[in-house]
């Protein structure tokens, strides 16, 4: 029967608990245990599809088609084990669960409330699929004393009496800050967080205390003995060099044990961190730096493009250089006044990554165009690759007016919206006018490639499958005129209806693909396409 790790957090938000969860996750698979992480927001929004990445960050994708929380990434990059859409679950989806079948009369007349209705519907979330795993990792959103929260709280208290003695332990994330003023580290935001969680009957088992001191002993045995855990589970966190030292941080401070050791389970032989330790090795003795713009629309938000950010660094990991990220806000580029050369001469390569909307497209176009010309390696994703297609049409193909549907009517709609599609159980079909959540082409989906082509050399193969989320597509109308200004269709759907990549054989490195391959990029297992940018930015890098 697997073993339950509920953790959540205290005093403040973005305290890493997601990180800590992927990392202690990472440590007990290095011990051989089979691990899984799922993730409870309090929020009600059903998912975060339809939220903006400025509240929200990235929406991150599983391969069967949820719409999640971005810690999800963190989770399988660490792991490498895929999430599922079971293992995100928020209010909204909890609540809406419950109202359809109060609606249909699933409960015979009852009163629904929130106990035992809402918090039986966590408890169910929190077990199923767990059979074939050894712990499930559960990661609670949000901070101790949310409104929103207590449900959840609520859920693993019942729980945790359910599983009974040996069958969960709670992990409490929380702050101990540092005052300059008096120049100590101040505990009393951790006792109090302690003694809140304690008064919704959850008893933490583990403390991880964000610092950005060293936590002295004196002051872990005062935590130690003010929260009535053993001064060996109280586990300082100190900020790291690297999201993937944190593992290895982690583990020097005793977390894997103190949690081996709450379940009473032998904890004296250590780990296989020789990955980790690899990896840490290569991020801190890079043999050169490449510089990659990224010409984006939500670029003031580092976590918008939370996963690219990584699979980037996964590219220079593999080629053992350090990759120094400059995030260009593409409406930089419009206007008459706009001086791209300036911004963009300095980059060793330039990625358009995904987007919604019109703004910043004409910033994105005019940066694939110096790409092209100036052959500089480029890397277009989903609304990058529809751009480079619109770009191509314009300025090689003599389609003047080549936009996209998403933008409003065109005569010339080189992208237009997907009105159906196939997925492994049928034809999908949409509205134009539909509803937004959950309406996209989502998940992995398979696709061919073209025998000859630079991608199959990169991939290695003829059929893949990546992860897509996009409601336009490129338009195969346009793909004889298009192909004839040197836009070769590398890749499409198996059925040949829908184009998955593009490229321009006779260019350095210029790569569009409808999905997003940064989903899928691991520190221990850089995606190919990630790989071979990174690398084509290396043979730039030689050349200016």
């Amino acid at each position: 029967m697997a073993r339950f790790i509920f953790i959540t957090g205290g005093v403040v938000s973005s305290l890493g608990k997601g990180l800590m969860a992927a990392s202690l996750a990472a440590l007990l698979q290095a011990r051989g245990y089979r691990v899984r992480i799922r993730k409870f927001d309090p929020y009600l929004n059903v998912d975060p599809g339809t939220m903006s990445p400025y509240q929200h960050g990235e929406v991150y994708v599983t391969d069967d088609g949820a719409e999640t929380d971005l810690d999800l990434g963190h989770y399988e990059r660490f792991t490498g084990v895929a999430s599922r859409q079971s293992d995100n679950v928020t209010s909204g989806r909890i609540y809406k669960t419950i109202i359809e079948r109060e609606r249909r009369g699933d409960y015979l007349g009852a009163t629904v409330q929130v106990i035992p209705h809402v918090t039986d519907a966590i408890k169910a979330f929190a077990r199923a699929d767990t059979d074939d795993l050894d712990f499930v990792l559960c990661e609670i959103g949000g901070t101790v004393g949310d409104i929103e929260s207590l449900p959840f709280i609520e859920a693993i208290r019942q729980l945790r009496n359910d599983l009974g003695r040996g069958g969960s332990i709670s992990i409490h994330v929380t702050l101990v800050p540092f005052i300059a003023a008096a120049g100590e580290l101040k505990t009393k935001p951790t006792q109090h967080s302690v003694r809140e969680l304690a008064s919704l009957g959850v008893q933490p088992d583990v403390l991880v205390c964000r610092a950005e001191r060293p936590l002295p002993e004196g002051e872990r045995a005062k935590i130690a003995q003010f929260c009535n855990v053993p001064k060996d589970a109280v586990i300082p966190a100190l900020d790291a060099p690297s999201i993937y030292a944190v593992p290895l941080q982690y583990h020097a401070e005793g977390l894997d044990h103190a949690v081996l050791n709450a379940f009473g389970l032998d904890a004296r032989e250590e780990p296989d961190l020789s990955r980790w330790r690899d990896i840490v090795e290569r991020l801190e003795n890079p043999e050169g730096t490449v510089t990659i713009g990224v010409v984006g629309k939500y670029v003031g938000l580092p976590d918008a493009y939370k996963s690219l950010n990584e699979a980037l660094v996964h590219g220079g990991i593999a080629n053992r250089v350090k990759v120094d990220i400059q995030w260009i806000d593409a409406e930089l580029f419009e206007g008459p006044h706009s001086d791209i050369a300036a911004k963009l001469e300095p980059m060793h390569a330039i990625l358009v990554p995904g987007a919604f909307g019109e703004r910043g497209a004409e910033g994105k176009i005019a940066s694939i165009r110096f790409a092209r010309e100036r052959r500089v390696p480029f890397f277009g994703i989903c609304f990058g690759m529809q751009m480079a297609c619109i770009e191509g049409a314009r300025n090689l193909s003599g389609i003047a007016q080549a936009s996209s549907t998403e933008f409003g009517p065109t005569e010339e709609p080189v992208v237009g919206i997907i009105t159906e599609w196939m997925t492994p159980e049928g034809v999908e079909k949409r509205e134009a006018g539909g509803d937004l959540g959950g309406t996209m082409r989502l998940g992995a989906y398979p696709a061919r490639l073209d025998g000859n082509s630079v991608v199959s050399s990169i991939y290695g193969a003829t059929e893949i499958s990546e992860r897509h989320r996009h409601r336009w597509e490129v338009n195969t109308g346009y793909r004889d005129r298009l192909e004839q200004g040197g836009l070769v269709f590398a890749g499409m759907s198996p059925d040949g209806m829908l184009p998955e990549i593009v490229e321009r054989p006779d260019h350095p490195w210029f790569v569009g693909v409808q999905y997003h391959p940064e989903l899928k990029s691991k520190p221990f297992d850089p995606h190919p396409l990630f790989k071979s940018f990174i690398e084509a930015a290396v043979r730039q890098s030689r050349l200016v």
